[in-house]
Order: C-alpha cells, then sequence, then structure tokens
C-alpha cells in the first residue's frame, strides 16, 4: 500500500537520483534516459508517491509562476491573451502574475522585480525597453509576443502582411481612391508593421498614400477621437483602414451616428476578428488573428525553463471580408 507521507526527497534518495530528476520524471516533460525514468518510476509506484504542486517546485528551485506583461489590460484583445495564457499554464501547474504598464514611469523597475519572483516572462512588444528584457532574459527565459525576440529567448507573433491584402482589396477589387489609416506606429510594434503593409499595398497598385496615419490609441473611444478628424473633413476619405476592430468599431459607430451610410459614403476595416465585428451593423471587415494561440504559444515555450529557445515563430492571419468593404459577406 502506498504510504502518501513519501516525500519526494525520500523518494530520490531510494532511486539514487536528484530530487530535480524525480520532478521532471514525474512531469513528463523534459527528457531523461530510459534507464533513470524506470528506475524512478519503479519507486514511485512501489512507495505510492504523489507529488505536490509546491514540493516541485523547490525541487526544481522554481516559483511555479509566470510572469505575463502588457502596457494594458482594457479590451478584447488583452483579455482574449490573458485567456489564452492562463489557459495553457493550468496544464503545467502554473499560476501566472500579470503585469499591466499603463505607460508608467517605473515599467522597467517592476518588471525586473517581477523577474525574481516567476520562472518566465512573456512581455507584449512595446511595453519595456529592449535593456530591460535583456536584463530579464539574462535571469529567466522571456518570449517576446506581438514583436521581434531581440534580446529575448523567442517571440510569437502573428503575419500583419494581410493589412497589405486588404489595402489591396480596397483599392483594387473596390476602387477605393482616397485610404485612411487610422491607429499610431510609434511604440507599438503590430501597429508599425500593419502602417507599412499599408503603404506598401499602395505602392505596389501605383497609388498614392496618405503621408501620416491618424494618430491614435487603440480603444473604441479613440475610434470616436479619429471620427472627428476624418468625417466632417472637406476631403474626407471613402475608405479606411483601422490598426484594430476597437478603433474601427468605434469609427464606424460615430460615422452611423452622424447619418453616413457604410460602406456606402465611407468603408470602414479593422485588424482581429473580435467577436463584435461580425455583430455589428454592417459586419466588419477584418483580419483575423489566433490571438489565443498566440498567448497559448508563448506560455508553452516557457513551462518548460529547460527547453531549447525556438527563435521567431509567426503565426498565419486570415482576411475575413464582409458588409463594412462593400462585399457581400464572409467569404
Amino acid at each position: 500500500m502506498g504510504n502518501s507521507r513519501v516525500t519526494l526527497r525520500r523518494v530520490a534518495e531510494m532511486a539514487g537520483v536528484s530530487p530535480a530528476t524525480v520532478s521532471r520524471v514525474s512531469r513528463g516533460t523534459v527528457p531523461v534516459s530510459p534507464e533513470l525514468r524506470e528506475r524512478v518510476l519503479r519507486v514511485i509506484e512501489e512507495h505510492g508517491y504523489k507529488p505536490s504542486h509546491f514540493g516541485r517546485a523547490l525541487a526544481e528551485r522554481r516559483h511555479g509562476a509566470l510572469g505575463l506583461v502588457f502596457p494594458g489590460l482594457s479590451g478584447p484583445y488583452f483579455s482574449e491573451l490573458i485567456q489564452g495564457f492562463e489557459a495553457e499554464a493550468l496544464e503545467t501547474g502554473d499560476s501566472v502574475l500579470v503585469l499591466a504598464s499603463h505607460s508608467r514611469a517605473d515599467t522597467d523597475a517592476t518588471v525586473l522585480d517581477l523577474a525574481d519572483r516567476v520562472d518566465g516572462m512573456a512581455i507584449h512588444g512595446g511595453t519595456v525597453s529592449a535593456e530591460t528584457i535583456a536584463k530579464v532574459a539574462a535571469q529567466i527565459p522571456v518570449v517576446v509576443m506581438a514583436s521581434e525576440a531581440g534580446p529575448a529567448q523567442a517571440s510569437v507573433s502573428v503575419a500583419n502582411d494581410n493589412m497589405k491584402a486588404l489595402t489591396r482589396h480596397l483599392l483594387i477589387d473596390h476602387g477605393y481612391r482616397r485610404l485612411a489609416f487610422v491607429g499610431t506606429p510609434d511604440g507599438s510594434p503590430d501597429v508599425t508593421a500593419r502602417w507599412q503593409a499599408f503603404l506598401a499595398a499602395h505602392k505596389s497598385a501605383r497609388r498614392k498614400p496618405p503621408s501620416e496615419p491618424i494618430r491614435v490609441g487603440l480603444q473604441q473611444s479613440d475610434g470616436a477621437i479619429a471620427a472627428e478628424q476624418l468625417l466632417d473633413a472637406t476631403d474626407r476619405p471613402d475608405a479606411v483602414v483601422c490598426a484594430n476592430d476597437e478603433t474601427a468599431l468605434g469609427l464606424l459607430l460615430s460615422a452611423l451616428g452622424r447619418g453616413l451610410r457604410v460602406p456606402q459614403d465611407i468603408a470602414i476595416t479593422g485588424f482581429d476578428d473580435m467577436p463584435m465585428a461580425a455583430l455589428a451593423r454592417p459586419a466588419l471587415t477584418t483580419v483575423r488573428q489566433p490571438i489565443r494561440e498566440l498567448a497559448a504559444t508563448t506560455a508553452r515555450l516557457l513551462a518548460d525553463p529547460l527547453a531549447e529557445p525556438a527563435g521567431d515563430i509567426i503565426l498565419p492571419t486570415e482576411l475575413v471580408l464582409r458588409a463594412s468593404c462593400g462585399c457581400g459577406g464572409e467569404r
């Protein structure tokens, strides 16, 4: 009969291995030699050892926690990221410590403090400086989300090139001639890539792009702010490409509130494919990105500190055509 009081250290002594090896065998996530594995599993079975999360963390000198650093927490995008990350961390028994910088002056110092309390850290692109990422990466595994790895061990991002396909669709398939881009590239790797894709689409279509984007944030209220600049202008654009769905929906509601018809008077598109994008009327043309998979992939890379660096992982996106650009529906 198994003894529930058998400890990890006692199992290690009986098997003639280190406590860390017992923990790794019981987790099954790190390769060990067949001979060691068989020896440890035989002792575990004979004595009914049941590993605890706390004991495992202690034996491996782990905190049993992963850090997740964002620029903010508001909006469905960050909600989806958190859910995807936490669901994956749950599979490996890790808790998640979330830090939202909200553009605080002490963000770098706070992130360095967090590094002392977690086994690995996911940092959203544009949140902290490259110098801080390098300091954290010298201590623990770091994976950057929605940006290139830089000084981190790895990165997970999405393919923003479908913004070029979306822009070309507006220019060529629909024949819109005056396009505007809503979003601030400064400080956001994703928005920067989407602005560059927007410009590249104009170049490939031999059309002149606007000289500057409409520089606003990424919340729905920022879409309403952009509407103040765009909808009352004498040279109002006939189509608007927004950096994300939230700003697109804010702009869409503002346009409808002013009595404009979408897309007849102005076409509006986004990026993300949030649930509300399909429910809006007209439904929003957008680019679908796998937000939860972005976070889950990041968490998997961090779950095992002995895993090999994965480099840069780029997840595919998908162009979703709906009524807000003039298409009949999703296809």
